[in-house]
């Protein structure tokens, strides 16, 4: 299934339903109103919005996600690398650590996962 594209405020709201889930309709108004000052008619909108994309699902009144936040996160970021940089995931980490040096710790994450590619 191919990840459709998310909006800024729709993430927002979709963090506070993976911390909440599965969370009922009403306080998800509630929490979206909390945290995002929505109104009750915004969150009723943004939740039929993504249940229509095939991002949640609300049945009797409790609502939840159909799409992780790893899977958003893995899409967004391939885009970033396909539209920036011609899919060159090498030219986006030069670009990357050209402003950000790499820790000793994220240069051996990196390279356990290059590992476990190479397997």
């Amino acid at each position: 299934m191919e990840i459709p594209k998310i909006f800024e405020s729709e993430y927002r709201f979709c963090e506070i339903l993976w911390e909440n889930e599965p969370v009922s309709s009403s306080e998800l108004v509630r929490l979206c109103n909390e945290q995002l000052e929505w109104k009750k008619s915004t969150t009723y909108t943004v939740i039929r919005r993504l249940s229509e994309r095939g991002m949640l699902k609300s049945e009797n009144a409790v609502v939840t996600s159909l799409v992780s936040k790893e899977e958003i996160l893995s899409a967004e970021s391939a885009e970033v690398v396909e539209k920036n940089f011609s899919g060159s995931l090498p030219s986006f980490i030069a670009a990357f650590t050209r402003k950000k040096p790499l820790t000793r710790k994220e240069i051996d994450e990196i390279q356990q996962i290059i590992d476990t590619y190479k397997e």
